[in-house]
């Protein structure tokens, strides 16, 4: 396995939310300078097959409710479903657009309303597909105790870096949501030229994203 960046707790404390109760806990690495957290649910320390989400931040989406992507929904979906749980676990991943910053996001917008799609828009600023690491998020999985994970996502890449850094993934449990007329586009290039397990289908003004 890959050797995973360091981390260690900076704070935690108890988060009850409209989704349930949680207990957030907020890292420090050796890798950059952001605070990444977890929003755990039960005890999951010493815990196997821990239903686990991967979640990248998304300002437009999370918090702007931006209909150009699926992340908000993705977010809230996944922290529903495991407050609805005995136990669970949501990592909240501080990597931007995909890992290129909120700024050249911004600026991937532009060239996508010019006509490119989410890969070309990426390649044109000059960064890969998708930046994304995720060793600091198997060394925070390795900090809370746990053992494997049940992994909410539908992406491959997701699974292969977890399991380079070590992480057991048991399962992958699909995580698609439905789709709108904004993110229908960015949806299918997903599954098209992403490889994310979605079957997209765009019908008049609403579109469907299916496993």
């Amino acid at each position: 396995a890959v050797r995973a960046p360091r981390v260690e707790i900076a704070s935690h404390a108890e988060l009850p939310s409209k989704f349930g109760r949680f207990r957030v806990v907020v890292f420090r690495n050796d890798q950059d300078d952001k605070e990444h957290l977890a929003m755990v649910h039960g005890d999951v320390s010493g815990q196997h097959d821990v239903p686990t989400r991967l979640h990248s931040e998304c300002l437009t989406g999370d918090v702007m409710g931006s209909l150009r992507c699926d992340c908000r929904e993705q977010l809230e979906r996944a922290l529903k479903e495991t407050g609805a749980l005995p136990f669970g676990v949501v990592l909240y991943l501080r990597q931007e657009g995909r890992g290129i910053g909120l700024t050249n996001k911004i600026r991937a917008y532009r060239l996508q309303e010019q006509g490119l799609d989410t890969v070309d828009a990426n390649r044109a600023l000059g960064f890969d597909d998708d930046e994304r690491d995720y060793g600091i998020a198997a060394a925070m999985l390795g900090a809370l105790g746990i053992g494997s994970v049940r992994l909410m996502t539908n992406n491959p890449d997701k699974v292969r870096q977890l399991e380079a850094y070590g992480v057991t993934v048991a399962a992958r449990l699909p995580h698609v949501v439905r789709a709108n007329v904004h993110n229908a586009a960015y949806l299918a290039t997903k599954a098209r030229r992403s490889g994310h397990k979605l079957d997209v289908e765009e019908s008049g003004d609403e579109a469907t994203a299916a496993e």
